[in-house]
């Protein structure tokens, strides 16, 4: 997959397909995150729901060593992630970030193919190491950054601010 165009996928009765985030994209985004996150019990104080990035992710992630992907389902924005430097870490290790996705997504292979797209956009930047951090409760995301190569970490990386996080990732790139 090259990590700079569009990728897409016909299964079945549905087709998605992933690409850049786009500034109209900012207040589906924004509410798709601010949907799943509380699913999980991830709203509270220490979690990504609160990070100021959320209501304008085009921005944010309009800047050296940064890309936010959109997953489009039949034309409707679905779910989403990016990579950007970690805050706080050296400068080879870029963080996996607001990985989110609407329940009629789930189960459709989306997420490993915005993860292996996450990963490409990522060596395609010079990083060596990708972090990302969860929490308990996210069985399947877990279980999809095992079988990508992440292996736990005891502790955070970086400087997230998301102390509400509990289980931490790392891989090589």
């Amino acid at each position: 997959m090259n990590p700079t165009e569009p990728y897409h996928h016909a299964r079945h009765s549905d087709t998605w397909q992933l690409r850049p985030i786009q500034p109209a994209d900012d207040p589906v985004v924004a509410q798709i995150i601010r949907t799943v996150m509380p699913e999980f019990g991830a709203d509270g104080p220490g979690f990504a729901i609160h990070d100021p990035e959320v209501a304008h992710m085009s921005r944010a992630y309009d800047r050296p060593g940064a890309v936010y992907f959109v997953i489009e389902l039949d034309g409707t924005v679905m779910g989403g992630a990016g990579i950007a430097p970690l805050d706080g870490a050296e400068p080879d290790i870029c963080e996996l970030k607001k990985m989110y996705f609407l329940p009629a997504l789930r189960g459709r292979g989306a997420g490993q193919a915005l993860i292996e797209h996450c990963l490409d956009a990522a060596r395609a930047r010079g990083y060596r190491r990708c972090y990302i951090e969860t929490t308990t409760v996210m069985h399947a995301a877990q279980a999809l950054y095992r079988r990508n190569g992440f292996t736990p970490l005891a502790g955070p990386l970086g400087a997230t601010g998301h102390f509400g996080c509990d289980r931490f990732y790392l891989r090589d790139l």
